[in-house]
Formats: C-alpha cells, sequence, structure tokens
C-alpha cells in the first residue's frame, strides 16, 4: 500500500495522518448478504495495508454496520475515518447547508460509528444560496471541540472551495485542506447523481497551483473499464446515461492497449491515471469481492508518463472526434 500525509487539527495542534491513497468505501455495507462477508472485506482492506475508509450521514445503515465493525475489532485508532454531512437529500426537506444540520449529522455519525472523533469531515453537497462564513465558522468549532480533525469540501466548485479558504484565512480560522469531487478516466455525460461535481479543466489547473490533495469517489467510473460493459450492452440504465460516449469508448480501447503492453488490466489503468495526477491523489474504492481489491492495490504500482496520461484521455485527435472538440470535462477529467 502507498501512503500520503493529511492535516488535521487536535487541540489546537497541527498534526499529521498518514492515509491510504486507497480509500475503502462503505456506503454499499448493507448489500452484503451476512455480517461475515461484510467483516472478511474490511479486514482484507486492513491486511493489504489500507487505512482509510469513506462514509457518509446519508448512509444510514451502512454507517451503522461500519460502526460495529470498529467497535467489534477495537481498532479505532488504527483507522481513518472520513465522514460527510449536509446532504440535501436526508431526512428533513428543504435545504441542508446550515449550522443546524451540519452539528446534527456529525453528532448522529459519531454515534453510529461509535466514536468520539471523525479524522475527516466533508460537506457532502453544496448550495451556493448560502454563504461560506457560518459554514466555516460552524466546522471550526466542531474542530474547536475535537469532533473533527479536518475539513474538506465534496462536490463543491474549487471557486467555491477557494471562496472558503479565502474567508477562514482572514477570519483566522481553518479551511478546507482536502477535495472530494469525481475524477475518472471516463468523463461523465451528466452528474452520475444530482448536485455532484466531476473535475474539468479549471479545477484540474486550480489543484495543480494550490496542490491540494484530492480524493476522488467513482474513482473506477462504476467499473466501466472492468469488460464488464460494451456499446450493444445496454442493461445498465445508469451506466448507459453517464458513461456511454464515444470518446469514453475510445478512452477504454486506449486503456486496454496500455494495459497489454504494461501487462496490467484496463480497469488499473484507469485507476492508476486518477494516482498520477500532478498533484496528491486518492481514490476511494468500492471493492465486493477479494480479487477486486487486490486489483485496486495493484493499480498503485502503475506509472503513467504525462505522454500517457494525455494519450488517455484523448488529448489528441482519434477517429470520429477531435480532442479540440470534447467537451471541457472530457478533456480534462
Amino acid at each position: 500500500m502507498k501512503y500520503h500525509t493529511l492535516t488535521g487539527l487536535i487541540d489546537n495542534k497541527i498534526v499529521e495522518k498518514k492515509s491510504s491513497r486507497l480509500i475503502m468505501g462503505t456506503a454499499h455495507l448493507n448489500r452484503f448478504e451476512c455480517k461475515e462477508q461484510r467483516f472478511a472485506i474490511l479486514d482484507e482492506f486492513i491486511k493489504v495495508g489500507g487505512n482509510t475508509f469513506d462514509t457518509a450521514h446519508q448512509y444510514l445503515d451502512s454507517e451503522i454496520l461500519f460502526g460495529e465493525w470498529i467497535a467489534e475489532r477495537n481498532n479505532r485508532r488504527n483507522i481513518l475515518i472520513l465522514s460527510k454531512g449536509a446532504h440535501p437529500d436526508d431526512g428533513e426537506p428543504g435545504p441542508r447547508l446550515n449550522p443546524s444540520s451540519i452539528t446534527s449529522d456529525i453528532t448522529e455519525s459519531l454515534m453510529r460509528l461509535r466514536t468520539n472523533y471523525l479524522d475527516l469531515y466533508a460537506l457532502h453537497r453544496d448550495d451556493e444560496s448560502v454563504e461560506v462564513g457560518p459554514i466555516i465558522e460552524t466546522l471550526n468549532q466542531h474542530i474547536e471541540a475535537g469532533r473533527i480533525h479536518a475539513i474538506g469540501a465534496s462536490n463543491w466548485t474549487h471557486k467555491r472551495i477557494q471562496e472558503a479558504n479565502d474567508y477562514a484565512a482572514k477570519a483566522g480560522l481553518i479551511g478546507f485542506t482536502f477535495n472530494s469531487p469525481n475524477l475518472s478516466l471516463a468523463s461523465c455525460n451528466i452528474p452520475r447523481w444530482p448536485g455532484c461535481v466531476s473535475v474539468d479543466r479549471p479545477m484540474l489547473n486550480w489543484h495543480k497551483g494550490t496542490q491540494l490533495p484530492l480524493l476522488s469517489w467513482s474513482s473506477q467510473a462504476g467499473g466501466f473499464f472492468s469488460g464488464r460493459f460494451a456499446p450493444d450492452i445496454l442493461d445498465n440504465e445508469e451506466m448507459v446515461r453517464v458513461y456511454y460516449s464515444e470518446a469514453n469508448w475510445e478512452r477504454f480501447e486506449r486503456a486496454r492497449k496500455l494495459a497489454k503492453k504494461k501487462g496490467a488490466s484496463a480497469i488499473r489503468i484507469a485507476l492508476a491515471y486518477v494516482l498520477n495526477q500532478p498533484f496528491l491523489t486518492a481514490a476511494i474504492i468500492g471493492p465486493e469481492k477479494v480479487e477486486e481489491l487486490v486489483s485496486s492495490v495493484e493499480a498503485l504500482n502503475i506509472e503513467l508518463t504525462s505522454t500517457e496520461m494525455k494519450w488517455l484521455n484523448l488529448e489528441d485527435s482519434f477517429i470520429g472526434n477531435k480532442a479540440s472538440e470534447l467537451t471541457p470535462n472530457e478533456r480534462s477529467t
């Protein structure tokens, strides 16, 4: 396993948290047939060196199930938890990016997870009608209380993140120290879920400039590069709607060609694309089988040159289309 360092604040002192560059997603723990199966994949992630887990208040029973594993394994001090809150479709109706909802979500997540702190905490969605000041102030109150150690954004534009961080700097507060949007080799035709943000060219350049760590969700594009999908296989409506495009099928073909050259697989190449960006990245993965987890770990060791990265992402011309004609998202994600 490979690691990177994220910073947090405990008792008003800066601390460094060593985090695995693969982050185990726990959103679908409720899909496993039994406790033994759930625990087995979580245990295996620990065995291969993983130590960081992604969850959210919106995940409800999955967050409770993850908390059961933590309690039974008594391993809270050995793992990092990234949780999220203030999702607009989570409980009470209406906008939820407000101090009250943030506080209640943090409190409930701590209870479900059977812990008294969260290593990383991200706002699950943005609401651009809300001023950043009160949000940053609320999150800093929870940092001061020790409930969370570092804050970030999930599905915010880089302009809003910068606005929040500018406010924090001016007010002498802690700003966002990580960003968690969607970044994958396959470009989304439309947001996978309402309110989601995928990396575009301006955000990519912003990350290059700021070097803010990026923790990517759907880093493997829902398995688009696994070989389970093809232009004539239309049984998965979500995949067809979100990922099926001429440009993405070309990316898939190029990933296959490069995989053959490197003795890998297309899905490992796609994950390596996320992990080889010119700034610090980590990838949230959701393996349900040990072999899927092993495949992701092996992707950590694949190095891609800048030329290979550009070629994979169609930053040249190809049959039926030209890179200059692609949408900004298709050119840069």
